[in-house]
């Protein structure tokens, strides 16, 4: 009987560790997995979601296979329930393709660490602040890991415009890195020739 239930709960581990397998390969297919669980990087302090509306571009980011295209952005909007609208767009084959979620605030003992979910179905993925001044630039941090062996983690660096100096860029990369984040394959995102609107 003993040998019997042993062997049940090896056989639910493993499907559990299956049903993982299924939605997180293909993340990593996309993306360079790391050993150890996420890193644990510190969030901007006394974060203001309100602020933090609006339109924000992609300056710089870690390679994902869900941005593929070009002229990448996202527009927040606040809601009245708290938690906001948030709409990424992309120019990608000349077309312009866009696509609609939600944000909350998932730990609102640290409102930086949002979560971000474009799916009913799908639980919110973290996606957290590291630094924002509101006006010019962000850091923003995403994390998954399985079973704390590895991780598949991405960066983002933000602007309110389509450029950012070099020195913000920069500084961006060094905030990353002394929170443990590998961003030595963080490219540079296209946002030349971004006539279309997404928005109008």
């Amino acid at each position: 009987m003993l040998r019997r239930t042993v062997c049940w709960l090896k056989a639910r581990k493993m499907k559990a560790f299956l049903v993982v397998l299924v939605f997180v390969l293909p993340i990593i297919r996309a993306q360079v997995p790391h050993w150890g669980p996420c890193p644990e990087p510190s969030t901007q302090p006394a974060f203001n979601l309100k602020k933090f509306m609006g339109r924000w571009f992609e300056i710089a980011k870690l390679p994902a296979q869900f941005e593929r295209g070009s002229c990448i952005e996202t527009n927040f909007t606040l809601k009245l329930d708290g938690t906001a609208r948030i709409v990424s767009s992309e120019i990608l084959k000349g077309e312009l393709k866009s696509i609609d979620g939600t944000v909350v605030v998932e730990d609102k003992k640290n409102p930086a660490k949002l979560g971000i979910s474009f799916s009913y179905v799908l639980p919110y993925t973290p996606y957290w602040i590291l630094s924002t001044d509101y006006e010019t630039s962000a850091l923003v941090y995403s994390c998954t890991d399985v079973l704390r062996l590895f991780h598949v983690d991405f960066a983002w660096i933000l602007g309110r415009s389509r450029s950012l100096p070099d020195a913000t860029i920069e500084h961006g990369k060094e905030v990353f890195t002394n929170n443990n984040i590998d961003v030595s394959r963080m490219i540079l995102s296209r946002q030349q020739g971004c006539d279309k609107d997404p928005y109008i």
